[in-house]
């Protein structure tokens, strides 16, 4: 008597998200956990294999979500900020050259290793940093300038506005986070709005020398 083979189990087949993402990875297979790759979702969430096993540790896929929103946004803002400092940097011109020329280094070098620190917090809780430069143009709310500015005053107004959003922006996602149950994170942003505060002093102190009108 022939023994009946056992048909091997189908596949669970993945629902479509709200966002219109399809069912299946690119290479076919089936995406495990939450996929979309809309606007506001991290690199670890893309409809992608590689990416099928996201640990949020003691985040829940919501609050996962909310602070992953604020680090890529944080992220792609200091990278933005950097590459401003640096463009000032290079253009200033006039009396005022070696005093900026010089203190806009050395607050790079205070706002730099925020970069890192919140890239890797992001990967830490299971997320990946967007970081081609139409992402991060896309994300960062400082805008990092195509044209040649030479002006101290106007190089030095600018930035003091920048500092102050930015600054906002990071005492604000503290909160936002905090209640997202991931203090550590609130931690660190408590930190960068401390240094982007005493940046932005600085910087205000100089606009008070009548030599820059």
């Amino acid at each position: 008597m022939t023994k009946k083979s056992k048909s091997a189990p189908a596949k669970a087949t993945a629902t479509p998200s709200s966002s219109g993402a399809g069912t299946r990875t690119s290479d076919g297979k089936s995406p495990a956990g939450k996929a979309g790759g809309n606007a506001k979702a991290d690199a670890a969430h893309l409809n992608t294999t590689n990416n099928a096993l996201v640990d949020h540790a003691y985040l829940s896929e919501a609050e996962f979500g909310t602070v992953a929103e604020t680090l890529q946004r944080n992220l792609a803002t200091t990278i933005s900020l950097y590459l401003k400092f640096k463009k000032y940097h290079w253009d200033i011109r006039g009396r005022f050259f070696r005093d900026l020329h010089l203190a806009y280094d050395e607050f790079i070098e205070e706002i730099f290793p925020g970069i890192d620190e919140q890239a890797e917090r992001l990967v830490a809780l299971g997320g990946s940093p967007i970081a081609a430069p139409a992402d991060i143009a896309r994300y960062s709310v400082v805008q990092v300038p195509t044209e040649t500015v030479r002006d101290a005053r106007v190089q030095v107004s600018d930035l003091v506005a920048d500092l102050t959003r930015v600054g906002k922006g990071f005492r604000d996602d503290s909160q936002t986070v905090d209640d997202a149950n991931d203090p550590a994170t609130a931690d660190m942003y408590n930190g960068y709005a401390q240094t982007v505060d005493k940046i932005r002093w600085m910087l205000q102190a100089m606009m008070d020398d009548e030599r820059m009108n």
